[in-house]
């Protein structure tokens, strides 16, 4: 919240803000497109890694600085009842209008590309989870729903792992 708070730790700002593990969101950027992305920009990368690499500099105009900021409290998301849950690789029996992926269970520390494979072949990515850890729990929500026909082929999750496919409803939050 202030320069006394992070100048002397903005050696580990910088390698948690390199390495994407701040602020916590756990999915790979690119792959896949998401409207909640709550993930660093590479311009907010390079102006930490900039103003570590310059010497921590404090500026020298507190007027400058923004007000702190205010955290809304964010409602814990509710899953909806029609839901799909999957393991391992599975061809859905009918179709969905998915709207977010919500990882369920991921071994601690584990990554894993989900992709939809359609039935006319064409390849959907939906998620790269990277390094995820369960307590982020916080579903992914898709920047535009995808269309997965009946015969769609969901894969790339561990059997030991499962996410929840989370259909579009009328009404989006």
């Amino acid at each position: 919240m202030t320069y006394q708070d992070a100048q002397p730790r903005g050696v580990a700002i910088k390698a948690t803000a390199l390495s994407r593990q701040m602020p916590p969101w756990g999915a790979v950027k690119g792959f896949g497109e998401f409207r909640n992305d709550s993930g660093l920009t590479q311009e907010q990368i390079s102006l930490i890694t900039d103003w570590v690499e310059g010497g921590l500099p404090k500026g020298n105009n507190p007027n400058a600085l923004p007000p702190p900021p205010k955290f809304p409290v964010v409602p814990q998301f509710e899953v909806p009842a029609n839901t799909v849950t999957i393991s391992g690789d599975v061809r859905l029996d009918r179709a969905i209008v998915l709207d977010g992926i919500l990882p369920e269970r991921v071994r601690l520390g584990a990554s894993m590309q989900v992709t939809a494979v359609l039935p006319d072949g064409e390849v959907e990515p939906l998620i790269w989870l990277y390094e995820y850890r369960n307590s982020y729990r916080h579903p992914f929500l898709l920047r535009r729903t995808i269309n997965l026909p009946a015969g769609t082929l969901i894969q790339g999750v561990p059997r030991d792992a499962a996410i929840v496919l989370i259909p579009a409803t009328k009404s989006k939050p």
